[in-house]
């Protein structure tokens, strides 16, 4: 496609990483930027930070993550904690031979790089963080038991727990059309879904922004038509298996160089991430942290590429 053409000459790998295969995208000379794509997505959602970094004089390693596009994708949610995820990324520097690198990610990638940083400061010199923060952890309640309290059992995260559930509900749809749906989100309110529905039928199918073009959303539903979407949900499945396996981490701070950036229409911004990443509880978690608060929904690295890219760019300058 035209899309992927403009990227020009990405070298392809698929390497073994922590008892799986994973494919890497590659391109550039230079310091090393491990990009990090999150859900529903794969190393494709980075193109226009691949071409921008690499014309400022970086590598960039973009892998598919585990259960996303061509890396594999094991079938039980147990394999998908954040222990888990880290110790592929480890295993793709150590592949490339990488000691330490700047690591950029969003959505389910940035909580990847953030972990990345909390469990192997010593491989990381800096982290972009795009659209979710490193959240306190509750000593007293799971994340799911605590966001079903506060939105209920139609709360998206909520509905995804059931093996299979939002598979099902996935399949009535085209992969195109629930490329629309997830990429092209545009209102920043919690997704709950009315009683009795599932989020998915709930979620509007919005008409294509100029950011993105229908042959580029035509890439990722080809992607999800082959892998299917049981890899990425199973990240949320893991998630009160990750809060009790990092017990052991209560209070710990994130010690590296970090940036944030958010988009101002992201889902959950008013309702939870404007009062928390202003707060005091993010600053203490993450000492020194920088706050960008960009106009902009949650696939803002899409939407606000130039933006995004500046801001990342620049964020390098500062620790190189």
């Amino acid at each position: 496609m035209e899309c992927m053409k403009k990227m020009g000459e990405i070298t392809h790998h698929r390497i073994k990483t922590n008892g799986i295969w994973m494919h890497v995208a590659e391109k550039g000379e230079g310091p090393v930027v491990l990009l990090l794509h999150g859900f529903p997505e794969f190393w494709f959602s980075w193109r226009h930070q691949i071409t921008y970094l690499t014309n400022h004089g970086y590598r960039v390693l973009v892998p598919d993550l585990r259960g996303y596009g061509d890396s594999d994708a094991p079938p039980s949610p147990s394999s998908y904690t954040v222990f888990q995820i880290v110790a592929d990324l480890i295993g793709v520097l150590d592949h490339f031979n990488q000691q330490q690198v700047f690591v950029v990610g969003h959505d389910w990638g940035a909580h990847a790089a953030w972990h990345l940083g909390l469990f192997r400061p010593d491989r990381v010199k800096g982290i972009v963080a795009l659209s979710v923060v490193f959240s306190a952890r509750s000593p007293d309640i799971s994340p799911i038991q605590s966001l079903t309290k506060s939105f209920g059992d139609s709360f998206y995260m909520t509905q995804f727990q059931e093996s299979g559930r939002a598979e099902r509900a996935f399949a009535k749809y085209d992969c195109l059309t629930l490329m629309k749906k997830f990429l092209l989100i545009n209102h920043g309110d919690v997704l709950v879904a009315p009683p009795g529905m599932e989020i998915i039928d709930h979620m509007e199918t919005p008409s294509l922004p100029p950011w993105i073009t229908e042959d580029e959303l035509q890439v990722y539903a080809d992607k999800f038509q082959e892998t299917g979407f049981t890899g990425g949900l199973n990240y949320y499945r893991a998630i009160d298996l990750n809060w009790e396996l990092q017990a052991p981490w209560q209070g710990a701070k994130i010690r590296v160089p970090s940036k944030l950036i958010v988009g101002d229409k992201d889902i959950g911004y008013e309702s939870w991430k404007k009062a928390y990443v202003h707060g005091n509880v993010m600053k203490e978690l993450i000492p020194g942290v920088e706050v960008v608060i960009m106009e902009g929904h949650h696939f803002i690295q899409l939407e606000k590429h130039q933006e995004v890219s500046d801001h990342i760019l620049s964020f390098l300058h500062k620790l190189a």
